[in-house]
């Protein structure tokens, strides 16, 4: 989870990743900010997001990410 929050917090060092809970939703991270995510997130965790993971429950709260690495990290 650390190494998620720093990439987080380098994206958009602006954003309470901590407690926000509706990053998509409510408009907080972009599309260009979740491509520039997704990539991060596949090298630094070794993982393949595809595209039918790019679904806002996904993506809402640090810990629906970390909870869609840990996912793919299983597989």
């Amino acid at each position: 989870m650390e190494e998620l929050m720093q990439i987080l917090e380098e994206l958009r060092p602006d954003v309470d990743f901590e407690n926000e809970t509706s990053l998509i939703d409510g408009g907080v991270l972009d599309s260009f900010d979740v491509v520039a995510l997704v990539g991060e997130l596949n090298d630094a965790f070794d993982i393949e997001i595809k595209p039918n993971h790019l679904i806002p429950a996904n993506f809402n709260s640090a810990k629906a990410i970390m909870a869609l690495v840990e996912e793919l990290q299983d597989e």
